[in-house]
């Protein structure tokens, strides 16, 4: 089977990513870089959105153009550290619709644990984006993705920043057909869970938390 792994070297992606890892950037600085990379990952994630043709009036003619095809587009991060990556796919995509999925890691156990899920009832069909800035042991994301297929969306994508090897395997392993959206792939996990040599608790540095 064909990987779904997609990292996404465009340099101005890539020189975001370094500041961003550095120890010394600023809250203000790292929420900021976060939406502008949200913003030029989503050229990447949504290149292959199906399209339509719909009949407009320019000020010269009449001409049938290309629209995006179907249902709003639907945008799930994963509380909390996904709601960082939401404002910069929102500022391309204005009309998209939001769900919020809220799911922590026990750290004691690594094992993901699901408190909040709020989505319209429409989610049958629709193409949605789950977003979230880290793949470390992926199991937040697969369980995030497991709650979603449940409702039958047309197709999801998952979009993050930084990810470690072994998350993206576990990912792969259990959702083969979803597609990974990232700007790294790092060098390995460590003893707590954390990516190495990553940037951190991305929550942390997005909400100020640290």
């Amino acid at each position: 089977m064909k990987s779904k792994v997609y990292v996404v070297r465009h340099p101005l992606v890539q020189h975001k990513l370094t500041l961003m890892r550095k120890k010394t950037t600023s809250v203000t600085e790292f929420r900021e870089l976060v939406g502008e990379v949200a913003m030029l990952m989503a050229y990447e994630v949504t290149k292959d959105l199906p399209l339509t043709k719909m009949k407009i009036q320019t000020p010269m003619e009449k001409m049938m153009s290309p629209v995006l095809q179907g249902e709003k587009m639907v945008l799930v991060p994963i509380l909390r550290a996904g709601m960082g990556l939401l404002d910069g796919m929102l500022r391309i995509f204005p009309s998209a619709r939001v769900a919020h999925i809220g799911i922590y890691r026990d750290h004691k156990t690594l094992e993901p644990v699901e408190y909040y899920f709020k989505a319209s009832k429409t989610l049958r069909g629709r193409d949605l984006i789950l977003l979230d800035p880290m793949l470390a042991t992926g199991n937040s994301a697969i369980a995030a993705t497991d709650r979603l297929k449940g409702a039958h969306p047309r197709s999801i994508r998952f979009m993050c920043l930084v990810s470690a090897p072994e998350g993206v395997r576990a990912f792969q392993k259990a959702h083969p057909d979803i597609p990974i959206y990232t700007a790294a792939i790092d060098r390995k996990l460590n003893a707590h869970g954390y990516i190495l040599p990553g940037l951190g608790d991305a929550g942390d540095r997005i909400f100020g938390t640290i």
